[in-house]
Parts: structure tokens; sequence; C-alpha cells
């Protein structure tokens, strides 16, 4: 089995020189003031927890601690970066018909209040998602942070680690979209297939050998669905000539050498796949839960690609561990491009 280490491992291995700061929306959550916290702890970065001020500090009182060195406390309604906030926010979205009032009480919310301090630089990044739901995770990092450079769209991944006593292959991988983009056409496959192979090279550390995903492999089925991915296959092979991916096939030819062999013979990922591309998010979100909870790995995410500046999104499930795991995934993301460039 080939070993990889997680986010948190990772930085704990390549500490950057500047501490990191990352904001998280729901600073009054018992998990995610646990797992900013550990982080806290881990060294990994300084974290400012949002919310009411007396809400937010009695969160921290619980876990026995308290603001200061390095753990901050930003209640929206009272600070004082709220009023440029608004400015900023007003600006951005005057032509959608927002006036400076409505400007104004959204700066107060967490979650634009958070995605602000990133996009004007006090934060590195942020996470939201124990509370909020994806859809309002996701609108407001659109609206406040904005796009990458040429990113076309944001999606999501998974981040999956097989457990210990695995199996001979077993491996690290990305699974791309499992969270986010419901039936992505071809031309929205290679977008998210080019930000998932930029993700695996920044927190898996692997050269990206891609896997359009499908029923079928090279051919084995005839349908419109088994069309989508060959297409998409077609369109990244022009766009990213230089990248390994290979389409369409069955996820067993994808993952299992022996078969990848017998079933596309000579492909260079075929049978050694690192990053899955799934057809639609009926099939990623049904993967990525089997492999989980069926084959033992663990999966970190949803994590968000496509963005400016770093923005990730918690399950409502989550853990404090999650929590911890996703900061770190968001400081590995700042350290390197959150955009398509492969």
């Amino acid at each position: 089995m080939t070993q990889t280490l997680s986010p948190l491992e990772l930085l704990k291995a390549e500490a950057p020189a500047a501490r990191p700061v990352v904001a998280l929306s729901e600073g009054t959550d018992p998990r995610v003031v646990a797992g900013a916290l550990a982080a806290h702890q881990a060294g990994i970065a300084d974290v400012i927890l949002i919310g009411p001020q007396a809400e937010v500090e009695a969160a921290l009182q619980a876990e026995g601690a308290s603001a200061g060195n390095g753990v901050a406390v930003h209640d929206p309604v009272s600070s004082e970066l709220t009023a440029s906030f608004a400015a900023e926010y007003y600006e951005l979205r005057k032509h959608k018909g927002v006036d400076q009032a409505k400007a104004r009480e959204a700066a107060e919310t967490p979650l634009v209040y958070a995605a602000m301090l990133v996009r004007l630089g006090h934060a590195t990044g942020t996470v939201g998602g124990a509370v909020h739901t994806t859809g309002d995770v996701v609108r407001s990092a659109i609206q406040v942070i904005g796009m990458a450079p040429g990113a076309g769209m944001v999606s999501s991944f998974f981040l999956m680690y097989p457990p210990e006593n695995a199996a001979e292959g077993a491996r690290a991988m990305l699974y791309s979209d499992c969270g986010l983009v419901i039936d992505p056409n071809p031309a929205e496959m290679v977008s998210i297939a080019a930000a998932s192979a930029q993700s695996a090279r920044a927190l898996l550390r692997v050269e990206p050998k891609l896997a359009f995903l499908s029923f079928s492999t090279k051919g084995s089925a005839k349908h419109p669905a088994v069309d989508k991915a060959a297409e998409a296959l077609s369109l990244f092979h022009d766009a990213y000539p230089d990248l390994q991916a290979d389409g369409e096939l069955q996820f067993d030819a994808a993952f299992v050498p022996s078969v990848g062999e017998r079933k596309s013979p000579g492909s260079s990922v075929a049978g050694q796949a690192n990053v899955m591309i799934f057809p639609n998010l009926d099939a990623g979100n049904i993967g990525y839960k089997i492999t989980q909870r069926l084959g033992g790995y663990s999966a970190i995410g949803p994590v968000l690609q496509g963005l400016a500046k770093p923005a990730n999104d918690l399950s409502r499930g989550c853990s404090a561990e999650d929590v911890t795991q996703i900061i770190a995934v968001t400081i590995l993301q700042a350290s390197g491009t959150n955009g398509p460039s492969v």
C-alpha cells in the first residue's frame, strides 16, 4: 500500500514560515471550536471564530480556552471591520440591486463576514458548513471571494485515504465531483478534472492519473452516458495534452492493475488512477460513501475548488477532527493555486 500523509501531517512536516489565519464562520458550534483549537495547538494556524461575542467566548470557555494568542473572536455586528466590508459588498453586488442597507445587513452575517476577511487579506481562507447548507457556503464564497481566473466553475472533491490494513494496491485518491455539481456536461467535466488534477498535486503530492468513470470501458456498452464520458476525455486531452488521463473506464479498470491491463491494454492510467472523475453527483456521492463505509477509507471533504482564494464546506455531520483536517486542507490550498492551471 502506498502511504500518503494526511493534510494535517503534511502541514506538520512542512510548516509555512508565516502562520496562516483561517476564519471559521460558525464560531459558536462546539465541533468547530474544538477543531479550530486543535489546529491552533498543532501549530498549523491562527484562527478567527466568528459569531456573537458572548456565545463564542462561552463556547471557548466550555473547551477550557479563551481568546488571545492566535485565537481571535469577531462579532460581525460590532466589529470595526464591518463598515468597510459592507462598502466592499455594496460595490460587488450593487449591479444585482443590493443597496447600502442590504450590504450592511449582509456584512453582519457570519458567512459573508468570513469571506470578506479572506477577500481583503485578513485571513488565508475560510471554513463553514457545520451549520449552514452547502448552497449558502458556496454562494457566499462565489459572491465575495470570486472565481479563480480561468476556472469556469466551482466544483468539489473528497480526499480518500486507505485504512492501515488495506490490501496491496490500495492508495490515496481524489474523488470528484461528489458534493456539488449534479450533472456536468462534457465541458464541465473537463473543468472539474483540470481543477482536480491541481488539487491532487497540492494535497496528495502525486502526479495525477485521471480516470473518467462510466459503466462502460472503451466502448463495451453503448449509451449517451457513455458518450458523455468519452467526449469529456477527448476534450480534456485537447486542452491538457501533458496530463495522463483515460476513459471511459469502469471503476475496476481504473483501480485494479490486472483489470486495467486487460480492459485498456497499454494505458498509463488504467489500474493506476488516483483521480476519479465521476459522471454525475449520483455516482460520485454513492461511490465515495461505499468506499468509506465498506472499504474503510477515510474521507476528507467536500473540499471546494475553482475559487480565487480558499473557502471550504463542512458536512453538517462533521466531527471536530474533520474541522481540523479541513483547516489543514484550506492552508495547503492557499500555499499553491486554487485554480485550474496544471
